[in-house]
């Protein structure tokens, strides 16, 4: 089964329409856009969230496809201390972490600066850490089809953090466990191990 995701969802807008839109976002506050300070504000911005949302203009999939080897390895492969970086699609807020990815290779392995890859390009989207981590497993799970697969973040949410409850220090944690990380005890908990050690946000 493939997780459903964001990849057909329409592009930026271009430059031109989303300056105007910070503009007129600028001019709801109650701002000045026209004050030199916010001059070239609208630009940036524009060229900021085109960089926050490059994502969806990649293929996470094609991405591993291109970087599949045969290789006789069954122990457990692992990047810790990914970091990610998106933007909560509740909010258009940041929220910002660490992702944590491992998989028990059957036969195939993937070039680890794809792990790192893939979370990039699923984080580049406008988000939710509970989908976010499902895309990155589901994505490896289809690829290589492995023996399990396992993935969890630690972020922070400048959504909870600036705004609502304004908590300052807590961060969420989710995780999504498919094959024998889900199903044997053992090699999640060896996988939960490696993710809490020496490890702090």
């Amino acid at each position: 089964m493939k997780t459903d995701t964001p990849s057909s969802a329409p592009p930026v807008a271009a430059s031109g329409a989303l300056e105007d839109a910070v503009r007129t976002v600028i001019l709801e506050i109650g701002e000045d856009p026209s004050r030199e300070g916010l001059l070239k504000t609208p630009g940036r911005v524009a060229a900021a969230w085109k960089t926050l949302t490059a994502g969806y203009e990649q293929d996470p999939h094609r991405v591993l496809r291109d970087a599949v080897f045969e290789e006789e390895c069954n122990e457990m492969v692992m990047v810790r201390e990914i970091e990610v970086y998106s933007v909560c699609e509740h909010h258009l807020l940041p929220f910002f972490g660490k992702c944590h990815v491992a998989y028990l290779p059957k036969d195939r392995i993937v070039g680890l600066s794809k792990l790192a890859r893939v979370v990039d390009i699923f984080a580049r989207r406008l988000q939710v850490q509970e989908r976010l981590t499902t895309q990155i497993a589901q994505a490896l799970q289809d690829a290589l089809e492995p023996i399990g697969v396992g993935v969890v973040i630690e972020a922070r949410h400048l959504c909870m953090m600036m705004r609502g409850v304004e908590k300052q220090n807590s961060f969420a944690v989710t995780s999504c466990m498919l094959g024998a990380f889900r199903e044997d005890p053992r090699t999640r908990s060896e996988f939960m191990q490696l993710v809490d050690r020496n490890h702090s946000l």
